[in-house]
């Protein structure tokens, strides 16, 4: 298999999933702002999705991977990758964490959250677009590396991570909006929150181009695997609760692994 030819498909998917924030953006002001219930079935969805995809496709891909060129210790690499992906998405949340809470993002002007003024708000907004500008770089090259592998399974993974970046869209866009009164600069911000989407493909890219392919490969999709589980279980799924109602989160999640493991049984 050579992995250039799926390059293109990957990396147009990595940007497509990294721009689903400016539909974020878009949704915070087309619908109503205390109403975000249906966003917690996608998170779950997309929780259910990525934790699927991670222990039972691409760990066992991995395995496969290493097997060919570590025949005693391949499992041991597939752990350690799969640590260490867990231990960098541990230390991007303990430098930078990426949560706001819901509350004051959805009432600002609540009594309730009267501490919180018009600076903190504005804060609020900027470091949540950072945050979730690092959180999205190790999606991008998950995005990246998934695809060049296994077409089908790239797409599944692209879908999963394009839901829940129109939260994060949301997210970002709705402080930015309530300090400043504009749209169109909330929208941007929540746009470029998702450019490091494609930066993390570049970069996938950039390692394919100096090491042997299936040995990095390998121990990589470990990793990814380890990162997208925490991010599923840290972030997506306590929003899904946030969000909304915590049993249309669990409708979410038991879909979201329906749907990928019939996609991957009729497409696979």
């Amino acid at each position: 298999m050579n992995l250039q030819n799926n390059f293109a498909l990957a990396f147009s998917l990595t940007m497509l999933a990294g721009l689903t924030t400016a539909i974020g953006g878009a949704v915070a002001f087309i619908t109503k702002k205390d109403n975000l219930k249906a966003l917690s079935i996608g998170l779950g969805f997309s929780a259910g999705v990525m934790i699927f995809i991670s222990l039972v496709d691409i760990i066992p891909g991995s395995e496969t991977l290493l097997k060919a060129n570590f025949p005693e210790t391949y499992k041991w690499l597939v752990f350690g990758g799969f640590v260490i992906g867990l231990l960098v998405s541990v230390l991007i949340d303990y430098f930078l964490p990426d949560h706001v809470d819901t509350e004051e993002l959805l009432h600002p002007d609540n009594p309730e959250s009267c501490s919180h003024n018009h600076y903190k708000l504005k804060r609020a907004g900027f470091l949540t677009a950072v945050a979730i500008c690092i959180h999205n770089f190790p999606e991008g090259m998950a995005t990246f590396l998934t695809t060049t592998q296994n077409v089908t399974l790239g797409l599944s993974v692209a879908f999963a991570i394009a839901i829940h970046n129109i939260p994060e869209g949301i997210a970002v866009a709705l402080p930015i909006y309530h300090v400043t009164g504009k749209k169109r600069y909330a929208m941007l911000y929540a746009a470029l929150s998702g450019i490091t989407e494609p930066i993390g493909a570049l970069v996938g890219m950039f390692i394919f181009g100096l090491f042997v392919p299936h040995v990095l490969v390998g121990f990589l999709m470990a990793a990814v695997a380890g990162i997208m589980t925490y991010i599923s279980f840290d972030t997506l799924l306590p929003l899904a609760k946030e969000y909304g109602n915590w049993h249309l989160s669990i409708v979410g999640i038991i879909s979201g692994i329906l749907f990928i493991w019939l996609s991957l049984i009729l497409l696979g």
